[in-house]
């Protein structure tokens, strides 16, 4: 016998009096038709596994369940299982995420700024960069080539008061950390101070450093684009895709907003000038 079972975050409602209603994992409310079966016994068949007496219409009701990813026969698999995750940067940021990125079934590895090059090629496998403070001149250059080689790239940094995650890079023609800076660069009129502000020319950092919920929150919010990562990302909902949402996360009261963004395309250079000669 099918040992179907509700999907996670799936329910059945019941009203009283009235017949019997499924609440998707996405929060709609379907209302369900099940002939001549009982409600109970649909109930008890997908909570229990079995019920009291099984039916051809019982199993054909369950086999739709399961059609529409309603219900399932198999035990939840960890969305992060058969993918590596190498951490590098801040502890206070990447220890919570190498608890977070275990507990949805990733090999959690440590990694070195020397391990970064050796990384390219290897799918499966993605390179999670976290530093508590502005990310300096070069530092992610050899980074930003693993997604032409298809290894997945993720970073976030701290400036002052934000931490930013950046996209989640996989593929050739990603987001880069180098395609974020231009994009910053062009959105504010204040980008010869930006730009200055990067490459060090600022007085001595003053934080404030995440607290313990603030980088529980932005490790949950990494492991939520790894997931999407390795799930293929499939779009719900109205927000935006990993691989072009830039967030920001407000270490004073923990807001997060989320931009838009998209790489930056290669231009080709200027042509030499031409020797003109007098007439």
């Amino acid at each position: 016998m099918n040992r179907s079972r509700l999907a996670p975050g799936a329910g059945i409602v019941t009203a009283p009096g009235d017949r019997p209603v499924l609440r998707t994992s996405e929060g709609e409310f379907l209302r369900i038709d099940t002939g001549h079966v009982g409600p109970g016994e649909l109930v008890d068949r997908l909570t229990e596994g079995q019920g009291q007496a099984a039916s051809a219409e019982l199993d054909r009701l369950v086999a739709a369940f399961e059609e529409a990813g309603h219900a399932v026969t198999e035990p939840r698999r960890p969305p992060l299982t058969g993918r590596t995750v190498h951490l590098l940067g801040a502890p206070v940021l990447t220890e919570p995420l190498a608890r977070f990125a275990a507990a949805e079934g990733a090999e959690v590895q440590s990694a070195s700024a020397d391990d970064v090059a050796g990384l390219a090629g290897r799918r499966d496998t993605a390179l999670v960069w976290c530093l508590d403070s502005p990310v300096p001149e070069g530092l992610w250059d050899e980074a930003d080539r693993l997604p032409a080689r298809h290894t997945a790239w993720l970073r976030c940094h701290r400036e002052g008061a934000h931490t930013w995650t950046e996209p989640l890079a996989s593929a050739p023609g990603d987001v880069t950390a180098a395609h974020v800076r231009l994009r910053r660069l062009a959105a504010t009129a204040a980008h010869r101070e930006l730009a200055a502000y990067w490459a060090g020319h600022r007085t001595p950092d003053t934080g404030p450093h995440p607290t313990e919920p603030a980088a529980a929150l932005i490790a949950a919010l990494l492991t939520a684009d790894l997931i999407a990562w390795a799930s293929g990302e499939p779009h719900r909902g109205s927000g935006l895709p990993a691989r072009r949402r830039l967030r920001r996360i407000d270490l004073r009261d923990l807001t997060v907003t989320e931009h838009p963004v998209l790489p930056v395309p290669e231009v080709a250079p200027l042509p030499a000038p031409t020797a003109r000669t007098a007439p």
